[in-house]
């Protein structure tokens, strides 16, 4: 009966004495109580709960690798073991999954020349921006658990991060429907590709709507199999290195190398992840009534560091999943020891080549079916920033900031310094805070003279 009463009380996740909350046994009734972060499940729910936010991730972690030339089976190794990581390094106080970040994918694109297709042949390059990247992001986060988090929310207020995130899409358009453009064939299955995703995130219900791209995907490659294999259109499948394929074993990895035009370009995409990070936390406290945002320096330095590991070996950037921030809000489990189930279950997955080379059959022109979609997703994605944090336009500072940087970042506009390319989405992102900076200081200005 004590469980009855169960309300949001925005208290901290457990004890604070401790790096790690004080555990507690759930007791309460899932169809009428929350799991609460600081409370775990018995093992065979934990289980099943698990493979759900496994299979949320799976769509994304899969497809961000595959559309930058990385091995997608290490990247969902490297997203399982950096959620275990997240799960240590925050003290079990923030719940969330880390998986490929879609934010790396311009600029390692433009780093490398990647074509689009196959593995990357300069993805050591790649790997030595993202572990910078990584690095500078840890230390963003020590300093955020120092002094707070104030002064990042004042750097990047919804104007500038709405902007930034809509860039990442628009960057990618030109490249993106170029790869689709080879032939007709591969233009109209790109298509195709896009009604099967849009089609499922429209007319399905639930945990099918939470896996689109994965069900979507899914979809559209039956139908790419019997139109090629089965009636001769087009490039049929090859699925002899399936066969061929162990079912356990270890994936191969990769070194970074580190150049400083590529480090350049990638960098700044920790601007963009402390941002995505920081409305994943605020979302995840609002959800659950529980107080993690003083757990954010924690949250950065994590996933900073994970970063910075994964690409040590050859995997991705992480970041922590949206899409398992939807399962959440869902199911009402906010129990962090679930995510290292499904961490585990991610390690699992990944040690198995013979489901890598599965993925790996996926045909060019369905990647950029799904590429289509993503790239929109994210773009409206800083539109939606902008209209949850009811930004004004009749403000000329908003306005200036917003039109400037887009434009920017769509047309890949560029600055050299030197030898070195900041290039689009790098230079957009400067602008932006520059912008913001100088207009914020002038506003300051205008209050003091009228005072």
């Amino acid at each position: 009966m004590a469980n009855s009463q169960r309300q949001p009380t925005h208290q901290n996740t457990g004890n604070d004495s401790g790096w790690f909350p004080k555990w507690q046994p759930y007791d309460g009734h899932l169809d009428h109580h929350p799991v609460r972060i600081h409370e775990y499940l018995p093992a065979d729910k934990s289980l099943l709960f698990g493979l759900q936010h496994a299979f949320a991730m799976f769509g994304a972690t899969v497809l961000a690798p595959l559309l930058m030339g990385f091995d997608a089976n290490l990247a969902i190794l490297m997203a399982g073991l950096s959620t275990v990581l997240f799960f240590f390094l925050t003290g079990g106080r923030v719940p969330s999954y880390l998986g490929s970040s879609f934010a790396f994918i311009a600029p390692v694109i433009t780093a490398t020349a990647y074509t689009g297709s196959g593995f990357n042949g300069n993805l050591s390059v790649a790997l030595g921006g993202i572990f910078v990247c990584g690095i500078f992001y840890a230390m963003v986060g020590l300093l955020v658990m120092k002094t707070g988090v104030g002064w990042i929310e004042k750097l990047m207020p919804p104007v500038v991060t709405g902007a930034i995130v809509m860039i990442i899409g628009l960057n990618l358009a030109p490249v993106t429907i170029k790869g689709v453009s080879g032939n007709q064939f591969d233009s109209w299955v790109a298509l195709m590709t896009v009604l099967c995703i849009s089609a499922v995130a429209v007319f399905s219900r639930g945990m099918l709507r939470r896996l689109l791209l994965l069900i979507g995907l899914v979809l559209a490659y039956m139908a790419y199999f019997v139109l090629t294999n089965v009636l001769g259109y087009g490039k049929p499948i090859d699925f002899t290195p399936v066969a061929q394929a162990a079912w356990v074993g270890l994936p191969n990895f990769y070194h970074p190398t580190f150049d400083i035009n590529a480090i350049i370009l990638i960098a700044p995409v920790a601007f963009i992840l402390i941002a995505e990070n920081l409305g994943h936390i605020k979302a995840v406290e609002a959800m659950t009534g529980q107080a993690v945002s003083p757990y954010m320096g924690r949250a950065f330095f994590a996933d900073g560091l994970c970063t910075a590991m994964s690409s040590s070996m050859g995997g991705t950037g992480v970041t922590t999943y949206a899409e398992n921030i939807g399962v959440m809000a869902v199911t009402k489990v906010y129990s962090t020891t679930v995510f290292v189930v499904a961490g585990l279950i991610a390690v699992l997955l990944g040690l198995s080549p013979k489901f890598g080379a599965i993925i790996h059959t996926i045909p060019a022109p369905l990647l950029g079916g799904a590429s289509i979609v993503v790239f929109g997703l994210i773009t409206v994605a800083g539109v939606k920033i902008w209209l949850d944090n009811h930004i004004d336009f009749s403000k000329n500072a908003n306005l200036i900031i917003a039109a400037v940087t887009v434009i920017m970042g769509a047309g890949d506009f560029s600055l050299h310094i030197g030898q070195f390319n900041l290039g689009g989405i790098g230079t957009a992102t400067v602008v932006a805070i520059v912008l913001n900076l100088l207009f914020s200081r002038s506003e300051k200005a205008k209050l003091t003279v009228l005072k």
